[in-house]
């Protein structure tokens, strides 16, 4: 007879096979792959010691060896160059530090000539070694030997200003030594053309003499930007023209950190400028600044001259605009500096290159960002302000739009906040609606490169029949985009974000501008309902053109929704306030669902509609003093309109996000009744009602007929226990009986119905009430005859194999006997010691765990066997 093991043993005998099979397939392919390295022939141009295909393999020269293990490749000596590049370093490293402690430490010992012949014997020593050395071709020992030299000159300028020079001034003297040994750098990498340190050296160097001079000097700020614009300016001209790429890159760094300190110094003095006159002058340094940038970006690479542009803009911006902006008061300095960034980006028609072009187009865009940056704020302050009127609801209109938001930002300080929005939303509008100049006056910029090409689409929105400059404005037929292509974004795309800008922009400009007048209480109200009735109406037409979800139209959705919270909370403090605009809210919402055809729209402004309808319902039980659980039924309302909205849409999109909102105003409902327990039990039996309607129809029944029910039992036990009643089986069975007689009916009739159908809400409506009474009992008459109808229970749904009474007679017999024991299992526990229960938990995890297998069969053999039943 044939054994067959456990499906446990057997899956885990799968696994170790398996991973067998991975082990024997990994060392095949090694060996795969070491057998085409051998069989490849050397590269031509590879160094001596350098053979990338022999990585992880044996040396080429034995191809027929055996690998030791085909998962295992001895590992291969370091190379000769390697450990010598290694006792190098060590060994300059060694002598630089015992020049250091010989200058410091032994210095004193000798005298002046002692000391000078040492310093220059030494000195000299190792200036004139490596010559000697590369001609022998020891490029690393020469390297070495070279910084040892480095170090010793700067040993010997110490040594000079500590003996011959002692009374000089240090940082003059520092400003003079860093510009001597950076020239006599300069020339001995010049000379020695194959060492690599001298030149970068030479170049760290030249970046503090004048600096150091300028700092000796005592001179002012003004100065010393100067002194760093025009050290950042050398940086510039040898990162352009400089010999190799350590010379390059170290003056890159060295000219970026130099640059950005001058920006730095021009821009505080330009922005604490007492007048106009006093900007002048670091609005010249900071104008030179964006000149030097942008003659580097005009020969600078890709990345490089982009960054330059951006440089150069910025740094003509603070420059231009500081001027003005010194005249002007805190609240109006953005504004000169945000004129001056959109001025900087008439520079994309001056014949600059492609990419500096477009390094000082995004200067101008973030010169625009900070300034919207700047005003987004106060726009924050105006919708969210209102929110603090929840605490103190119809406690009277208030004289001023500022009153009303409780808000403390200096809003005298903030009077530019609304021109910035309207300036920039003008723009934008413009764009938008003359989108084909845009495209022409940006086709310089966009030309394509070859990497970037793909199959170009149609011509640009708006353009009648003229082809686009740039295949990515007018989208890519999908057929032509492959791998590797950069997509770049629609001209539809563009033109839609620029209009959605505007439209955003202008509506936060209307707002912020009310409240920088202070406009009356009233109009203000006004004013922010009609701009969210300006909203609705571009969101509606933007949705039935036929452009779907544009950006146009969303951004008008959103700003609508967004701004009906707003004026929302702010008219909760009048009560008329409130009424008027809840009620033209839910008008208006409700008309735009009507009106527009897109689905999701119409969802949007249906469900806004519910919500300010449920909030018109609790205003009037506030208006006739009702407490919160009396005005509970009256909430009920829109939840009761909802379900007779959905019995009239049927099977529309949008009937179940309605039906889903009146289903949370219900729920708010009983929250308001959930203080007072007959009124809830009220509120919960008209929602069981609203659910037994909505049950009605074919598509809700599965759902909301459940729900019906658990609601009228919800509401039987909730006024039963408001009742104080000690016996509510008199009140239950009753309902039971018939219940249960009802269910032994439908079963007859159709056999394949679900016991919880049929037996499931008759046996809950006497078994859990009187559990929860039992819970509080303490007579043992009850739960003992609890207990033994759920044990009879549970027997006919074992026998009958009925699910609704196998569970529900479980359930209600395992809580009774856990009541009943309770008490006892608590005087155990107390008599046990504290460590018992925790070692015990600890015991019941180990032995779950080890029959973890086991255990889990059988949760699924239980799962099972209760899925076959009824």
């Amino acid at each position: 007879m044939e054994h067959v093991p456990p499906p446990a043993e057997e899956l885990a005998r799968l696994d170790r096979e398996l991973a067998e099979l991975d082990a024997r397939r990994a060392q095949l392919l090694t060996r795969r792959a070491w057998l085409l390295a051998a069989l490849r022939p050397p590269a031509p141009t590879a160094a001596p010691g350098w053979n990338p295909s022999a990585w992880g393999a044996p040396p080429p020269g034995r191809p027929g060896a055996p690998a030791q293990s085909w998962g295992y490749v001895p590992k291969q000596p370091s190379a000769p160059r390697s450990a010598q590049n290694v006792l190098l370093t060590l060994g300059g490293l060694l002598l630089m530090i015992a020049a250091v402690a010989f200058t410091l430490v032994s210095w004193g010992s000798m005298g002046i000539g002692g000391r000078s012949a040492v310093l220059a014997a030494v000195t000299l020593g190792a200036l004139i070694a490596p010559a000697v050395l590369l001609r022998r071709g020891l490029a690393a020992t020469a390297e070495a030997l070279t910084a040892l030299a480095l170090v010793l000159t700067l040993l010997d300028v110490y040594a000079v200003h500590a003996v011959a020079a002692p009374d000089t001034d240090g940082l003059g003297f520092t400003a003079v030594a860093s510009a001597v040994l950076a020239v006599l750098w300069a020339a001995y990498g010049l000379a020695l053309g194959k060492l690599r340190l001298p030149l970068p050296a030479a170049v760290v160097l030249a970046q503090w003499p004048l600096l150091f001079w300028a700092w000796a000097a005592g001179a002012p700020a003004l100065v010393v930007g100067w002194a760093l614009l025009a050290t950042a300016v050398l940086d510039g001209v040898i990162a352009l023209w400089g010999k190799g790429s350590g010379v390059r890159v170290t003056a890159c760094v060295g000219g970026s950190a130099m640059g950005f300190s001058a920006l730095m110094v021009g821009l505080a003095l330009s922005t604490t400028a007492s007048g106009p006159l006093g900007a002048a002058a670091p609005g010249a340094l900071l104008l030179a600044a964006a000149a030097a940038a942008l003659a580097g970006a005009w020969r600078a690479p890709k990345g490089f001259a982009r960054t330059g542009g951006v440089v150069a803009g910025l740094a003509a911006v603070a420059a231009v605009g500081g001027v003005p902006a010194a005249a002007l008061s805190d609240g109006w300095r953005v504004l000169a500096y945000l004129l001056c960034g959109l001025a900087v980006a008439g520079a994309v028609r001056a014949g600059l290159p492609r990419d500096a072009a477009r390094g000082v187009l995004a200067a101008s865009g973030a010169v625009v960002a900070g300034a919207l940056v700047w005003a987004l704020p106060s726009l924050a302050a105006v919708l969210l302000g209102p929110v603090t009127l929840l605490s103190d609801a119809w406690a009277g209109s208030p004289e001023g739009f500022r009153s009303a938001l409780g808000s403390t930002l200096p809003w005298s300080e903030l009077a530019a906040a609304p021109v910035v929005l309207a300036l920039v939303a003008g723009l934008l509008g413009s764009a938008y609606r003359w989108w084909p100049s845009v495209v022409r006056i940006a086709a310089p910029l966009a030309a394509p490169r070859t990497a970037d090409v793909g199959t170009p689409g149609a011509g640009v929105p708006g353009a009648a029949g003229a082809a686009a400059p740039w295949p990515g404005w007018s989208g890519w037929s999908g057929a032509g985009v492959g791998a590797g292509v950069r997509r770049r974004p629609s001209g539809a795309a563009l033109r839609g974000a620029a209009g959605a800008g505007a439209l955003a922009l202008g509506w936060g400009a209307l707002l912020l501008a009310g409240v920088v007048l202070d406009v009356p209480y009233a109009v203000a109200v006004a004013g922010e309902t009609a701009l969210v009735g300006g909203l609705l109406a571009l969101a509606v037409r933007g949705a039935g053109s036929g452009r779907g979800a544009s950006a146009v139209p969303v951004t008008a959705l959103v700003g609508a929704v967004s701004g009906a919270v707003s004026v929302g909370l702010l008219s909760l403090a009048s009560e008329g306030a409130a009424y008027a605009v809840f009620g033209a809210l839910t008008v208006l919402f409700a008309g735009a669902a009507f009106r527009v055809g897109a689905e999701v729209p119409r969802a949007v402004f249906a469900v806004a509609s519910v919500v300010w309808g449920t909030v018109l319902t609790g205003f009037a039980g506030r208006s006739l003093d009702l407490d919160p659980h009396e005005a509970a039924p009256l909430v009920l309302l829109v939840p009761a309109l909802t379900v007779l909205l959905g019995a009239r849409l049927r099977r529309n999109p949008v009937a179940l996000p309605v039906e889903l909102t009146g289903a949370l105003g219900a729920l708010v409902a009983v929250g308001l009744a959930v203080t007072d327990a007959p009124f809830l039990a009220l509120v919960l039996a008209l929602c069981g009602v609203l659910a037994a309607g909505a049950a009605v129809r074919p598509e809700r029944r599965p759902v909301a007929g459940y729900l019906a029910a658990a609601l009228f039992v919800l509401a039987t036990w909730v006024r039963l226990a408001a009742s104080e009643v000690s016996f509510p089986e008199a009140y239950t069975l009753p309902v039971t009986v018939p219940a249960l007689v009802v269910g032994v009916a439908r079963r007859r009739g159709d056999p394949e119905a679900s016991s919880w159908t049929a037996y499931g809400p008759g046996l809950a409506a006497t078994l859990l009430p009187s559990l929860a009474v039992a819970w509080t009992d303490t007579d043992w008459l009850r739960p003992l005859l609890l207990g033994v109808a759920a044990l009879v229970i549970t027997l006919l749904g074992a026998r009958y194999r009925l699910q609704a009474l196998l569970v529900l007679g479980g359930v209600v017999l395992a809580l009774d006997g856990l009541h009943e024991l309770a008490p006892y299992v608590a005087q155990v526990a107390g008599a046990l010691p504290r460590w018992l229960p925790p070692a015990l938990a600890g015991l019941l995890l180990l032995v779950v765990g080890a029959t973890y297998e086991q255990r889990l069969r059988d949760a699924r053999r239980l799962k099972d066997a209760l899925g076959r039943m009824r």
